[in-house]
Order: C-alpha cells, then sequence, then structure tokens
C-alpha cells in the first residue's frame, strides 16, 4: 500500500491529500455506519480522536472535521506539537483548525493525564489515528502511553487503517497495541489484519476505497484472501453421461498397527470429495482392518516391518500402483521406523505422479528436504507449525511469527507447493501469488482433521486439478465443511468424522455461490 500510494502521487497524478480526504471521508462514514448498528444516533455523542504527527494522524484529522459536522461532540487529542506535523496531514490539521477543532498537543504526562480525563468523561467512542503502516517496532513514550489509556478507557475504538502497535505484514505487536472493536482500513486489506494476534486485535474490519484505480491495486497485490468463486471454478456440474474414470484414481499410502484410522479417515475424506476410485495401500497386517474401515475404497497388503509398517520391500509393488493411478497421497499413520521413513522418502523423490506429503511422510523429510528439489513430479505438502518448525529446525514461535513468509520462502526454495495449516492456512506454490483461507473454527483442533485434508487434496490432484488449484479447493473446502458441521453440532466435541460427512454440503455451497455468466 505504500508504494501504491507513492505511485499514484508520482506517475498517476493523483495528489497525496486527495487520498487522504477520501480515507478520512470514507472511514467517517463506516463510524457512522457502525454507530447506527449499535443504535447510537451520531448528533450530541462524544468522540475522541487521538492522533498522531505522521499521516494515520492526517486520516485523523479529516475523521474529525467531517464526525463535526455531523453533529458529534468531537475532541481531538494530538500526541506531538502541531508544529512537528508536515505535508499532507500538516493542511488536514490547517482545516480542522478552520473548523474551530483545535487539537489538544499532548507533550508531556500531564497531556497524558488530560487525554485519560476526556476518555472517561461523556466519551462514547474513540477513534484511534496514532500510528499506520509506515510504522515499525514496538511504540515508545507518549504514543505507547496514549494506547495505554485508550484500552483503559474500556470505550469501543475505531482504528483507521490498522490498531496502532499492529505489524502491517505479520500481524504481530511487539509492545502496547490498540484494541479494536472495528477498523477501517484503507483500499485493500493488509496482512496483519488477517493473521492473529492482529485479526483479534482489530475488531471487524471493514476496507474503505480511497480512490486509487483498482487495475493498480491488483497488480500490486501478492496475497489474496480465497472466496467462494475461486473455488467453484475448479468444480464444475457433472455431465449426466460421466463415470467415474472421469474423476481419478487416487493411491493413499498410509496406516501403521494403532494408526489405521488416519487411513480410513483419509480414504473416506477423498471419496466425499469427488475421487472417481480410492485405492488404500497398508500393511499386510493392517489392510483387513483398513478395509473394514471404508468399504468404499479399495485396499491393497504391503509387505512390513517388523514394527507392522510399511517396509522397503514395498517400494515395487507402489511403483507399479502409482504408474496406474492419477495421484498419490503419502502420510497418514505411517509410523516413525527408520525403514519405513527411508521409504517415504524413495517414493518421493521417485513416484512421476503429483503427490499430497502429510503427517509421518513430513517427519521423514525432516533433515532430507532436498528430496524435494530431485522429486519426479509435482510435490504438495500440508504440515502444521510444528512440523513445518521440525522441518525447518526453526521453534513453532518462530514459524507462527511470520506465517506467510515462511511458507513463501519453503516453496520457493524447495520448489514445493505447501498449506501451512492453522488458523488462516498459508497457500503458496514455488512462483506466483500467495492464498490465505478464511473457512475453518477452533472445533477442527483435534485428531484426524489432518488425514481429512490430505484425502481431500489428493482426491483433487486425481482428478486432475492443477497442485496450487487443488491445495486451495481442498483446503477451503475442508475448513468450510468444518463450519457446517460446527454450525449443526458445535465446536465442542467437533471430530473429522463430522468434516468428512459436511464436504458433499460444503461443495454444494460453494457451487451454489458461484457467479452465473
Amino acid at each position: 500500500m505504500r508504494a501504491l500510494d507513492r505511485r499514484a502521487i508520482a506517475e498517476l497524478g493523483i495528489a497525496g491529500s486527495t487520498l487522504m480526504e477520501n480515507a478520512g471521508r470514507g472511514a467517517a462514514a463506516e463510524i457512522r455506519s457502525f454507530l447506527a448498528a449499535h443504535k447510537r444516533p451520531l448528533r450530541g455523542l462524544g468522540i475522541v480522536v487521538v492522533c498522531g504527527k505522521g499521516n494515520n494522524g492526517g486520516d485523523g484529522f479529516v475523521v474529525a472535521r467531517r464526525l463535526a459536522g455531523g453533529g458529534a461532540r468531537v475532541r481531538v487529542f494530538l500526541i506531538g506539537r502541531a508544529a512537528d506535523v508536515r505535508g499532507d496531514a500538516a493542511s488536514k490539521l490547517a482545516r480542522l483548525v478552520a473548523a474551530r477543532l483545535r487539537p489538544v498537543e499532548v507533550t508531556d504526562s500531564g497531556g497524558i493525564a488530560g487525554l485519560k480525563h476526556a476518555l472517561d468523561a461523556s466519551c462514547a467512542l474513540a477513534v484511534d489515528a496514532l500510528l499506520g503502516t509506515g510504522a515499525s517496532g514496538a511504540p515508545a513514550g507518549l504514543v505507547a502511553d496514549a494506547i495505554a489509556r485508550i484500552n483503559e478507557s474500556g470505550l469501543p475504538v475505531v482504528a483507521l487503517d490498522l490498531p496502532s502497535g499492529l505489524c502491517a505484514d505479520t500481524g504481530q505487536a511487539p509492545g502496547a497495541v490498540v484494541g479494536a472493536a472495528l477498523t477501517t482500513t484503507f483500499e485493500g486489506l493488509k496482512r496483519g489484519l488477517l493473521l492473529p494476534p492482529g485479526r483479534d486485535l482489530a475488531g471487524e474490519v471493514r476496507v474503505v476505497p480511497i480512490g486509487l484505480p483498482a487495475e493498480e491495486t491488483r497488480q500490486a497485490a501478492s496475497v489474496f484472501v480465497l472466496e467462494p468463486a475461486d473455488i467453484a471454478r475448479h468444480l464444475p456440474p457433472r455431465r449426466r453421461e460421466s463415470h467415474k474414470g472421469e474423476f481419478g484414481h487416487l493411491l493413499i499410502v498410509a496406516g501403521s498397527v494403532g494408526k489405521t484410522g488416519a487411513a480410513a479417515l483419509a480414504g473416506r475424506a477423498a471419496m466425499r470429495a469427488g475421487a472417481g476410485l480410492v485405492t488404500i495401500a497398508a500393511p499386510r497386517s493392517q489392510q483387513p482392518i483398513v478395509a473394514a474401515l471404508v468399504v468404499e475404497c479399495m485396499t491393497e497388503p504391503l509387505p512390513e516391518t517388523a514394527a507392522q509398517t510399511v517396509g522397503l520391500a514395498a517400494k515395487e509393488r507402489l511403483a507399479t500402483l502409482a504408474a496406474a493411478r492419477g495421484a498419490v497421497a503419502l502420510g497418514p499413520g505411517l509410523g516413525l521406523d527408520a525403514e519405513t521413513q527411508a521409504l517415504v522418502r524413495d517414493l518421493v523423490r521417485a513416484v512421476p505422479a503429483p503427490m499430497v506429503i502429510d503427517a509421518d511422510a513430513l517427519t521423514a523429510l525432516a533433515g532430507h528436504l532436498d528430496t524435494l528439489a530431485r522429486a519426479a513430479g509435482a510435490r504438495c505438502l500440508t504440515p502444521h507449525p510444528g512440523e513445518m518448525a521440525r522441518m525447518l529446525g526453526l521453534s513453532v514461535g518462530a514459524v507462527q511469527a511470520d506465517r506467510i513468509e515462511t511458507a513463501r520462502r519453503f516453496a520457493a526454495a524447495h520448489g514445493a507447493h505447501v498449506v501451512l495449516k492453522g488458523a488462516l492456512s498459508v497457500i503458496s506454490a514455488p512462483a506466483g501469488p500467495t492464498f490465505l483461507n478464511p473457512t475453518g473454527n477452533p472445533g477442527m483442533a483435534s485428531g484426524g482433521t489432518g488425514d481429512v485434508l490430505t484425502g481431500m487434496v489428493g482426491a483433487l490432484l486425481a482428478r486432475g486439478l492443477e497442485p496450487l488449484g487443488a491445495l486451495c479447493a481442498a483446503t477451503y473446502l475442508h475448513g468450510l465443511a468444518g463450519d457446517l458441521a460446527a454450525r449443526e453440532k458445535g465446536e465442542e466435541g467437533l471430530i473429522a468424522g463430522d468434516v468428512i460427512e459436511a464436504i458433499p454440503a460444503a461443495i454444494r455451497e460453494v457451487q451454489q455461490d458461484a457467479p452465473r455468466d
């Protein structure tokens, strides 16, 4: 957004003061709408607008002027001296003063005490216009004090562009940060408003256009939030004369003693995601159990280790099976036997078919990521943060601190497609855009839901979707199925089987929401 602003001013001939006025006008309109939704009329309402000295403060000056023009009782506090305000913000400050709304300059602890009093005295709403996207690091000094007073007031807060103290790129808060009820963000969503903890600190988020050409915004964006139309295009209605051979044959290599359920969950999910045929290859001793658990899938017994996991002797048979299938899913419940882990690496390297890799198969790649660079076909990885941390030799905290860039760097470095699972899963390819998935809920944090996603990705790969499309569609539908299941059963006690049973309804909902020509 900062680059877009610079380009708009320097190359497109749009004045910075015009962009600032548009931002403030749009934010003021959203504040009116927010108040109306809470049955609070603007006229006579006490509002405190807390501004910084930069452009975010300039947006706040416009908001204050327009809210006052609508009849609100507005007080403006400027953290710093008016003489230090520069550029477009200075012109908006001049207009504010001309409208007889001179800000209170806060330059010491006494000024902070005055702000606290104003927030406590017959004030119904606070507007945070302290720090925008140009800020970095933890707020300090009087700005940090002002943030503390805003939060302590207990008032509903509207943040302009993003809550002050929040990192626009990562969603992290290195120090004091405003907790908002509403964030009016300008022109486009910021990553930090979507990633935790930023998405909780931002409250409701509304995008306010500021007059930048839509094509410019689209070209500048590299991260996108998935929507139903993005998914529906991958799932066109079936022709009446369709047959099962048109919808792919998936090979799932999964299961070990005590973990046959993982194989069965992946198989059932693949069938619910529309695969025409599914074969589950499991250790010989466990194959009858898998066959009994999921009757719609074919099964294949494989040579096994003493630990009743798939053995290296299965390599040739698996190569033959994979050659006749459209895609392979590798990992659910395979176990951590050294021989099995070596087999996994051989399969990842040698199988030409597109492959989704999860669970124990991801563990086999830790310390052996060079295997991905030598893979004979497309590889889709579906790690949760712990698995990603293990593969990269990082802490989970380091992975979570910048989820988007972690996924992007991994995909680019290893030539793989990846979905970093979790709240707002991140989907990235070796090159091109990155996607964020908005579906899903905390009830899905239970054993087996990852195996469900593996089966769904495998099914869509087998149906012929390219890897990025398969990951996007499967991840979105997986989360939506979880949301539909939670709507019926609640989040507490939600299990993987509930998600599987809701997959057809999720597909139907996406197809119904698709725009018609």
